[in-house]
């Protein structure tokens, strides 16, 4: 019995933390730029921040000495692809990958938020 599944656990969200060195400016790009609201922050000064958007949650930590990884530290699910590839563009938000049609079934592209952590995006065609 060591498949989890015999063991009826069902796993519920996970959401992934992203290190921030500054989590001032990670707020305002992940509010502003991509529309999350702030739901819960933590510490004095502020040192954990969890972010919501429709199903998506998004955790912010701060890091001060974090350097960025030089792979994807998350993947985004959207309906529409197009419009946030825009809404990045439009905000001169680092374009890591362009936008194009994969051969997996999915549209996507891959962005930096402010601190380099490399976002994929993606819509299902």
């Amino acid at each position: 019995m060591n498949d989890i599944a015999d063991h009826g656990v069902r796993f519920g969200r996970i959401a992934p933390m992203v290190p921030v060195k500054d989590i001032g400016r990670a707020l305002d790009f992940y509010t502003r730029v991509l529309g999350f609201t702030k739901t819960f922050e933590n510490g004095n000064p502020v040192g954990f921040i969890i972010l919501e958007r429709d199903q998506g949650e998004l955790h912010l930590t701060l890091q001060p000495t974090h350097k960025a990884a030089v792979f994807n530290v998350a993947h985004l699910l959207v309906d529409d692809v197009d419009a946030l590839h825009a809404v990045c563009k439009q905000h001169g938000v680092r374009i890591i990958k362009s936008l194009q049609d994969k051969d997996y079934g999915l549209r996507a592209f891959v962005f930096e938020d402010p601190d380099g952590n490399r976002i994929d995006v993606g819509q299902v065609i």
